[in-house]
């Protein structure tokens, strides 16, 4: 048949070719990282909902977003899922509303932790590539470009709200995408993917128009940082509600919070 491999070496050329990525490829990044990707299902008396995480050390510590994991602080459970098909429970550590992370625990070790990035080098058309679980489908892996840096955007669940200065990256991110890294070319973690543009605010939800948006690592690092060792982290806040649409330079109020 026209679709068959004619002889057994052809086949062996065929199935060695596809064992090994290229180094530096896009393929090749991706297995690295995930390993040390995670899905998070996160059940509170808000309800229940699923995002992503990444391993940030080897005996369990595990970083995410806020309104992922945030609503368990007082009651409720967090279920872990690990690449290579394995669950535990895990635990929060601490949370910061204001910057929409969060840290969560189990109890393993030996596991996949993340390269650490930084995201002060990074500048306009740099490759990213975002990992995580849109819609429940763990190990979803989008590629693209940091398309700007420094967006003000909100982020964020219902009545905690953070206001970060964003990565923004045309690679798709979709709902529960949420906590998950944003690495750059060499698998290394440059942001946690926490926002999404959409065209309207109709029935459903939003999904990629190109427009996502990520907290950059240096700001998450502090942050962590001041969890794991405190159980608790906070930032001070300007007061005030930007208008988001305003396109001219600097940062327009549109009114006072507080």
């Amino acid at each position: 048949a026209r679709d068959s491999l004619a002889t057994g070496q052809m086949q062996v050329a065929a199935a060695s070719s596809l064992s090994a990525p290229a180094s530096g490829s896009i393929a090749a990044v991706a297995a690295a990282v995930q390993p040390s990707v995670v899905q998070l299902d996160v059940t509170s008396d808000a309800g229940s909902g699923t995002g992503s995480g990444f391993i940030l050390r080897n005996d369990g510590y595990i970083v995410t977003n806020n309104h992922v994991a945030g609503s368990a602080k007082s009651a409720g459970s967090i279920k872990v899922s690990f690449a290579d098909g394995t669950t535990a429970d895990g635990t929060l550590v601490g949370a910061n509303p204001g910057y929409d992370i969060a840290v969560v625990k189990v109890d393993r070790t030996n596991l996949d932790a993340i390269a650490m990035g930084s995201s002060a080098g990074l500048v306009v058309g740099d490759s990213v590539i975002a990992v995580g679980s849109p819609l429940g489908l763990q190990g979803t892996v989008t590629t693209g470009i940091v398309s700007a840096l420094n967006r003000p955007v909100t982020a964020g669940g219902e009545g905690e709200m953070a206001f970060i200065n964003a990565i923004q990256t045309d690679a798709a991110i979709n709902p529960g995408n949420s906590g998950g890294p944003l690495v750059d070319s060499t698998g290394a973690v440059i942001g946690v993917n926490s926002a999404i543009a959409s065209m309207s605010a109709g029935a459903g939800q939003p999904g990629s128009i190109g427009l996502g948006f990520a907290i950059p690592i240096d700001t998450v690092k502090r942050i962590v940082d001041e969890i794991i060792s405190s159980g608790t982290s906070s930032t001070p806040v300007i007061g005030v509600k930007l208008e988001m649409a305003f396109t001219g330079p600097g940062a327009k109020v549109a009114e006072i919070t507080g």
